[in-house]
């Protein structure tokens, strides 16, 4: 079993920034992909960012180029920093991680409210 616990989330203005963090306990050393996920008001969940155990990243094309995802070394957390935030990525973001064996674990999620 893996946990997740979502941190970093708030109200901010257009144009602002906010990281957000997922702290990971449990049984760490199984996570292969880890990835922010986020559901507005309304909306189905979609992928923002996802992350494999050796690095390599993808977005959806509506964060590229403002979001970048990170995880450190120990696989433990992962992180999401957030540009440029425009209205439309008002939504509560939730982290996600995989393990090898192919069983996936969410976070609680932490709200993200980018005002105009």
């Amino acid at each position: 079993q893996v946990q997740l616990v979502e941190s970093g989330g708030g109200l901010v203005q257009v144009g602002e920034s906010l990281r957000l963090s997922c702290v990971t306990s449990g049984y760490t050393f199984s996570i292969n992909v880890m990835g922010w996920y986020r559901q507005a008001p309304g909306k189905q969940r979609e992928l923002v960012a996802t992350i494999l155990s050796g690095g390599r990243t993808n977005y959806t094309d509506s964060v590229k180029g403002r979001f970048t995802i990170s995880r450190d070394g120990a696989k433990k957390s992962v992180y999401l920093q957030m540009n440029s935030l425009k209205s439309e990525d008002t939504a509560m973001y939730y982290c996600r991680c995989f393990d090898t064996q192919g069983r996936d674990y969410w976070g609680q999620g932490t709200q993200v409210t980018v005002s105009s």
